[in-house]
């Protein structure tokens, strides 16, 4: 009966030791990853400026025209009136001028291009499909 009491205090040590190894093992595979993400996405958010180029959370791209405390005013498209006051949080990704222009013009990655500059190339053919139905009906 004492042997019985004996091993049942041992086995509490090794389940407290095993509950501690299970929330180290929680926090270095999910909290500490993700704090790392939000620092990145907050650097990111304050490294923006006028003229970058941004794809907001629900997809579209645009070009910075204005930038508050708290809100970011996106032009989307080449349309001046359509420009839209947003928090930014809803910002996802951003992409500087300099980066886009950088992945067009390297040789070596022919594949791979800037986001803005796909954006930028799908209203250039718009405009061409755009003028050129004009063009046809008069």
């Amino acid at each position: 009966m004492i042997f019985a009491s004996g091993a049942a205090a041992g086995g509490g040590s090794t389940m407290i030791i095993m509950m501690v190894g299970l929330i180290a093992i929680m926090y270095f595979l999910m909290i500490r990853p993700q704090r790392k993400e939000q620092k990145k996405m907050q650097e990111m958010l304050s490294a923006m400026e006028v003229g970058d180029a941004v794809m907001t959370t629900g997809g579209f791209y645009g070009i910075v025209i204005d930038i508050s405390e708290e809100d970011v005013i996106v032009e989307f498209g080449n349309n001046k009136n359509c420009r839209i006051p947003m928090k930014r949080e809803a910002i996802a990704s951003v992409e500087k001028p300099g980066q886009a222009v950088a992945a067009a013009s390297a040789p070596a990655k022919p594949a791979k291009r800037g986001k803005a500059a796909k954006a930028e190339e799908v209203v250039e053919e718009a405009k061409e499909a755009k003028e050129t139905a004009e063009d046809e009906v008069k």
